[in-house]
């Protein structure tokens, strides 16, 4: 047994003292934080530090880890250590950018063949839905991916083609059968321009904001037809919010995700030439950043979660700064949580409120009853943060080392994390997580 005690700890959404009673893999129980325990001899008392809080951790439903096939670009091995080191328990793997693409339950068993044994944290999956595969999506269900991802416009790899308005109805209506959910990358490609050089001006002007409010309002239209359950991932564009506000007022089940490079980077702040800020869709200008903010405060932001995708350094073509050339993609698995607790605090936002964008909703949105929350019966993924120290962006566990964030100046520290009650230290003791396995 352990017993965690601190005098700051985020439990249903509120932040106060408590004592964590955890018995195996589980919390036992939450209790005030003087409670006398008659605990066996060999339970392992420990007490947080006057500057540490006691957090779930936290849930990442968006990574991209491209193993196999494209282990050299990220893996599970590295993946999972950089999340473990970032107060991130559990992980939910895109369908792209790895080889086989998770397209078919025989692509899902290799992807979780290849990651079995080499996880760090707990790991789940998601399906995809490509041209032609509407029949295999129930079959994915079946094996216990999380939902089936989508993409509106060219996705960057061939063998994840997009879906057109034909293609995307056929998703939802084979989704909306078995009350499954679509995550869609939701870009018009029709608005999307070819873009070159190394202004940076010049890329987000070649994906403006009507490409992500063109491609929403379709998806937002064909799950109304079918009756599906949707999910709006990566949301760039806050032009977008108030047709997502409008939709889920008049009872449509779609939901919303934005990043960390959203929320604390700028356009304006972007050098020309510096490809490592390349994501897709865009980091735009400052007066957006504070609409997703204002969107997150409002609700029509539920979740804030990583679309960690990484790529080897010259897939970045960081020698010539060329934007249209380089890989889209932003390495932030490990320093989510400081890079969001950085800007939310200096907008006056509770570390609760991190907490329930970070952890509890991602894991509710997919069904993980046991994830992301301080509370008995859950799985004992705890993470100690310092949230006031200073940390400045240097060693990083992912593969290739390669993003904005790089000796950025931040604010909070994870200084310890466990998974399912044992140490998170980069022992591979993840668990590879099924749909409704742990309800």
């Amino acid at each position: 047994m352990i017993v965690i005690r601190a005098r700051r700890a985020v439990v249903d959404g509120a932040e106060g003292p408590a004592a964590v009673l955890v018995s195996g893999e589980r919390i036992q129980a939450v209790l005030p934080y003087d409670t006398p325990l008659d605990a066996p001899d060999d339970t392992e008392d420990v007490i947080l530090a006057d500057d540490e809080v006691l957090l779930p951790g936290l849930v990442d439903t968006h990574v991209h880890v491209n193993e196999p096939g494209r282990t050299e670009w990220e893996g599970f091995a590295t993946a999972t250590r950089a999340a473990a080191a970032g107060g991130v328990t559990t992980i939910v793997d895109m369908p792209l950018n790895s080889l086989p693409p998770t397209v078919d339950v025989a692509a899902l068993q290799t992807k979780r063949a290849a990651a079995d044994g080499q996880c760090a944290v707990d790991v789940g999956f998601w399906g995809g839905a490509v041209p032609g595969n509407a029949g295999e999506l129930a079959k994915l269900h079946a094996e216990g991916v999380f939902g089936v991802k989508c993409f509106l416009l060219d996705s960057g790899v061939p063998e994840f083609p997009p879906l057109d308005a034909d293609g995307l109805r056929a998703a939802l209506s084979a989704v909306a059968e078995y009350d499954g959910l679509l995550i869609a990358h939701a870009e018009d490609g029709e608005a999307v321009r070819p873009a070159s050089g190394r202004r940076y001006a010049d890329f987000v002007a070649s994906r403006p904001p009507e490409a992500e409010d063109g491609a929403i309002a379709m998806l937002l239209r064909l799950a109304r037809e079918t009756g599906a359950r949707v999910h709006v991932v990566h949301l760039s564009a806050a032009s977008a919010l108030p047709q997502l506000a409008a939709a889920r007022a008049g009872g449509l089940p779609v939901s919303v995700e934005t990043c960390p490079h959203y929320l604390a980077l700028t356009a304006e702040e972007v050098p020309d030439g510096d490809t490592r800020f390349k994501c897709c869709p865009p980091v735009r200008e400052a007066a957006n950043r504070d609409a997703l903010w204002q969107g997150l405060a409002d609700g029509v932001i539920d979740m804030v979660v990583s679309d960690h995708s990484p790529s080897p350094p010259e897939l970045k073509h960081l020698d010539t700064g060329d934007f249209g050339a380089a890989w889209g993609g932003i390495a932030s698995l490990q320093v989510g949580l400081p890079v969001v607790w950085t800007e939310a605090r200096r907008r006056g936002h509770r570390l609760a409120e991190v907490v329930e964008w970070m952890a509890h909703a991602p894991a509710a949105r997919v069904g993980l009853a046991r994830k992301g929350r301080i509370a008995a019966g859950a799985d004992a993924d705890l993470v100690v943060f310092a949230p006031d120290a200073p940390y400045t962006v240097g060693e990083l566990h992912h593969r290739h080392p390669v993003t904005p964030y790089a000796g950025r100046e931040l604010t909070g520290v994870v200084r310890r994390t466990w998974l399912r009650g044992a140490p998170a230290d980069g022992v591979p003791r993840g668990r590879l997580l099924r749909r409704g396995e742990d309800r």
